[in-house]
């Protein structure tokens, strides 16, 4: 691998960082390759959004692209880069074929930002109103969708290391396919957490999540109906401040003045509005991940309640940055307990700041993505000679698809 390495990222969406956690984690994949002076290219079949950022700014190439033409096919050759980067396994499924066919050369990464199976079969659970077992996902279709995927690439990107444990033993996943790449922070000086506002200074409970993401949905549904009432009841003067990018109708629909329910939209500045909100509510019933809203909080100095689902992967030596807790009534205590005391408060700042300098402000998890990358490539034929399911996954879907793709394209035509 040479300092000349060009990385093409093919993108589900257009980053739109201040929109959601995924769309910040791909900005900092894209410093993280600009830092080690790599070029970046951007290809994506949707059209870039009012909120995307302005990648051609930043010097990185875009691309419009489509699914099932063979147009791609002469794009990515002549672009002809050494790494392709996949934004989620269904961007794999589509384009992976043709990328391993016309550029066998290229290493191909998997940024799988959660286990999606993960998040559909808890969902699934939930709205048939039981409790997820992890063997449920070995029933799942999606699932062996995404561990294909997962097994075909030469690395995957892997958030959280609950994912990690459970990618490993559930289903034989080799560690040398998964990379474990948590979101990036810098560290913070817990000294300077007091020059946040304080105690005092704060006013009001805030949740925040993009609303096209469906356990962000469900969390404000259930917050309403089954939580908030609870704490209204003990706290009447307290308002629920709900912020989220593309809010629905639905969601519009749940504005309560009168009960201080607030619905207010996409946040500006979503970093001010959490700073000076006293505690964050994050009741996510299902999803997978980490959750970036928690992560916020924590930089912002403002502690949470969230369930175990909302803190996986995010817990550090026991401590966590509030609550956490599962029953309505539980939560709504501990929602309430938090808002009123002053040293809880506190001590749950500190623990914040505690999981970010542990947990994501460490370098090395950065150096070892990049090194991984190098060395994959390095001796890219051997490392996939050890991943011989994979090989024969990708055989498979180049034979099948390559058809597929071919019918459904001329259908088009038609």
């Amino acid at each position: 691998m040479n300092q000349a390495e060009h990385v093409l990222i093919l993108g589900i969406v257009w980053p739109e960082p201040k929109s959601s956690a995924a769309g910040h984690r791909m900005m900092n994949l894209i410093r993280l390759f600009q830092a080690e002076g790599w070029k970046v290219s951007f290809a994506s079949p949707a059209a870039p959004g009012e909120f995307s950022s302005n990648l051609d700014q930043l010097g990185i190439d875009t691309y419009n692209i489509q699914v099932n033409r063979s147009e791609f096919d002469q794009f990515v050759q002549d672009l002809n880069p050494t790494i392709v980067l996949f934004d989620r396994f269904m961007m794999e499924e589509q384009f992976g074929w043709r990328v391993a066919e016309q550029c066998p050369k290229a290493l191909r990464v998997l940024d799988t930002e959660d286990l999606h199976c993960l998040r559909r079969t808890r969902e699934k659970a939930v709205k048939e109103g039981r409790l997820f077992e992890t063997n449920d996902l070995l029933e799942e279709e999606i699932s062996k969708r995404e561990i294909a995927s997962i097994l075909r690439s030469d690395l995957s990107l892997i958030i959280s290391e609950y994912e990690m444990n459970l990618l490993r033993d559930l289903f034989d996943v080799d560690s040398e396919v998964l990379c474990y790449l948590p979101f990036m922070e810098n560290a913070i000086d817990e000294n300077a957490t007091y020059d946040v506002p304080g105690f005092k200074a704060r006013r009001h409970f805030i949740t925040i999540g993009n609303f096209s993401h469906k356990p962000n949905l469900d969390s404000v549904i259930y917050l309403k109906q089954e939580i908030w009432p609870l704490i209204h009841q003990k706290l009447p003067e307290a308002e629920m401040h709900v912020y989220g990018a593309y809010p629905t109708q639905q969601v519009e629909q749940m504005h309560d003045p009168a009960k201080q329910f607030h619905i207010k939209g996409r946040a500006d500045d979503a970093e001010s509005v959490i700073k000076n909100a006293r505690v964050m509510l994050a009741p996510l019933r299902f999803g997978a991940g980490l959750k970036g809203k928690l992560l916020e909080a924590m930089r912002c100095g403002t502690p949470n309640v969230a369930t175990d689902i909302g803190a996986e992967g995010m817990v550090s030596e026991r401590r966590w940055s509030g609550f956490i807790a599962n029953r309505p009534e539980v939560f709504a205590k501990r929602a309430v307990q938090l808002y009123t005391d002053p040293e809880e408060w506190r001590n749950s700042v500190d623990a914040g700041c505690h999981i970010i300098n542990e947990k994501f402000a460490d370098t090395s998890h950065h150096n070892d993505f990049i090194k991984r990358l190098k060395i994959i490539n390095q001796n890219l034929a051997e490392h996939r000679k050890h991943n011989f399911t994979g090989s024969m996954l990708m055989h498979h879907t180049m034979a099948s698809s390559r058809y597929m793709s071919r019918w459904i394209e001329e259908k088009n035509k038609k």
